[in-house]
């Protein structure tokens, strides 16, 4: 089977353009642009937005890159794709926002594609991956609420079992192992789908992501309007350590594209602007600040 490439790819770049022009206009500043070329193959788009008043740091990335041989982070769980020509693309996104009361978010979508080595007679094999997540620093249940029911029924018309399958995927992936902490309050995440055909997995990949903005807008615009101060931003930046442990010790995507040669300023694009962290510091008793580890412990929301 020839996988076809040009559907996906079409795809992605729309998306990207979608929810860059429902940021800009949600906060009035334009998004940058940075198209670059990988030297093995392929390239991307970078939209990226710095200092902004609604988003302190964005970046809605699309990438479309071939290799040789497939990087260690793809091949671990396929030996036997092991050494075989390579092809990926998608869309990454991480939201960093300024206000503490708006949740950063990220989304990712993505198609793989492992080439038939030439003369061997196989067939390409394929797989989707990609979800979404929420990372609170201040405990809303009716945010996570929403969030998560756009989630479900994003999935829906595809089984009753992918909402909670995904969910239960989601929470464990972003998963700090050495804090014994979630990242956030979780949503959806999938890997490694092609057991049926290739337009019905790309249609729960396009599912995926045509729901973010419905599942992350409504809740910008509902705490954009929320004054914060010193102490809410000081705590803000110490979460926000968090997030940069996960991505550089623990987060696949980011070191598949360190081991694959991927440019290194898109990379880490999903880094947050600004993060701290304290010596074995916890929140005084009885604040907000303190509630947001139960919080954020997984649960049903629905």
């Amino acid at each position: 089977m020839t996988v076809p490439i040009s559907t996906a790819y079409d795809y992605f770049l729309d998306l990207q353009a979608r929810i860059v022009a429902s940021l800009e206009e949600a906060g009035g500043t334009s998004f940058q642009t940075d198209q670059w070329q990988r030297d093995e193959g392929g390239g991307g788009i970078s939209r990226y937005l710095e200092g902004g008043q609604l988003l302190e740091r964005a970046g809605v990335l699309f990438s479309h890159v071939q290799g040789k041989t497939l990087p260690p982070s793809a091949s671990a769980h396929r030996k036997e794709l092991a050494g075989r020509p390579w092809e990926a693309m998608g869309v990454s996104m991480v939201l960093h926002p300024r206000n503490p009361y708006i949740p950063t978010t990220h989304m990712n979508v993505r198609l793989f594609v492992a080439h038939a080595t030439p003369g061997s007679g196989d067939d390409d094999v394929f797989w989707f991956g990609g979800g979404l997540d929420l990372t609170p620093y201040y405990a809303y249940e009716e945010d996570a609420r929403h969030f998560h029911q756009v989630c479900h029924d994003a999935v829906a018309p595809f089984g009753a079992d992918k909402y909670p399958a995904y969910k239960k995927w989601c929470d464990e992936y972003f998963y700090l192992k050495h804090r014994d902490e979630t990242r956030g309050v979780g949503g959806l995440f999938f890997d490694d789908l092609n057991e049926q055909s290739f337009d019905h997995s790309f249609a729960l990949t396009r599912a995926v992501g045509d729901c973010f903005l419905d599942a992350y807008m409504p809740i910008v615009e509902k705490r954009r309007v929320m004054a914060y101060t010193d102490t809410q931003r000081d705590f803000q930046a110490y979460r926000r350590g968090r997030y940069v442990e996960f991505n550089l010790v623990f987060d696949r995507g980011t070191l598949f594209g360190l081991q694959s040669g991927g440019r290194t300023e898109s990379i880490l694009l999903s880094m947050p602007p600004n993060a701290n962290w304290r010596y074995n510091w916890t929140p005084e008793p009885d604040t907000p600040e303190a509630a947001l580890p139960d919080f954020l412990k997984p649960r049903t929301w629905l």
